[in-house]
């Protein structure tokens, strides 16, 4: 998560400086005094705390050119002036914090700003995966496509593949190694005859993984590796 901050004062720039590393310390915060300075660095942040009344390009001027360069950025102005508030709108702001305020508003500001990230994170995943291509498959003579978010997991039995869906069972000749790769880093293969969807890991020991439809083997010497891959699974989809 990127968080950048662009006031024309000093002290400003200090104070969120040192409050914003303090409650998001992973994040990576920038700081920008002007909007002409912000705009030249080509810098787009998840997250931009904006003051308008700033010499030069003002911060209403200034955001209108920064939405069309990143037009999911999470946008919060920051003035002591309430003139601007309805124009807030037409650069679809996220929030407007009047000076002076409270460290706890601004915390309360960012932590749902955080939370709206998020929510624009999973929705944009959530359309790829829709609009994510289909694996043909040929199982009896006939062609069958599946999309791979579909796919809880697939296991090799009886030199077939058989994938396995919330609703279906499908066989086909094939190498798993071949399917492992066209489903993409979503998956894992904790067995040489296994390959799981992450999103539908449910529970798992050095043994076995339990996923919402079945079980998978796991292979000790994988183990490690795929507590590490999971973790960094869930990490980047925002799951609990």
């Amino acid at each position: 998560m990127h968080i950048a901050v662009c006031d024309d004062e000093e002290r400003a720039r200090e104070y969120f400086t040192k409050r914003i590393r303090r409650l998001y310390p992973d994040a990576v915060f920038s700081a920008f005094g002007s909007g002409e300075e912000l705009l030249l660095s080509g810098v787009k942040p998840d997250i931009l705390l904006l003051d308008i009344q700033m010499p030069g390009k003002n911060g209403m001027e200034t955001a209108r050119e920064f939405r069309r360069r990143n037009s999911r950025a999470v946008l919060i102005f920051v003035t002591a002036f309430e003139d601007y508030v309805f124009q807030a709108f037409d650069v679809e702001a996220f929030h407007y914090l009047l000076k002076p305020f409270e460290e706890e508003k601004l915390a309360e500001v960012l932590e749902k700003a955080v939370a709206r990230l998020a929510q624009q994170v999973r929705l944009e995943r959530t359309r790829a995966r829709r609009e994510e291509k289909s694996l043909m498959i040929t199982a009896g003579g006939a062609h069958i496509a599946v999309r791979p978010a579909d796919i809880v997991y697939a296991e090799v039995f009886n030199r077939k593949i058989i994938i396995h869906t919330l609703d279906a069972d499908i066989e086909y000749y094939g190498k798993m190694k071949e399917l492992a790769a066209q489903a993409g880093d979503g998956f894992y293969r904790p067995h040489r005859a296994y390959l799981v969807n992450f999103a539908y890991v449910r529970k798992y020991d050095a043994a076995t993984i339990w996923l919402e439809k079945g079980q998978a083997l796991m292979a000790k010497q994988n183990y490690p590796d795929f507590v590490k891959s999971y973790l960094r699974y869930v990490q980047r989809e925002g799951r609990d």
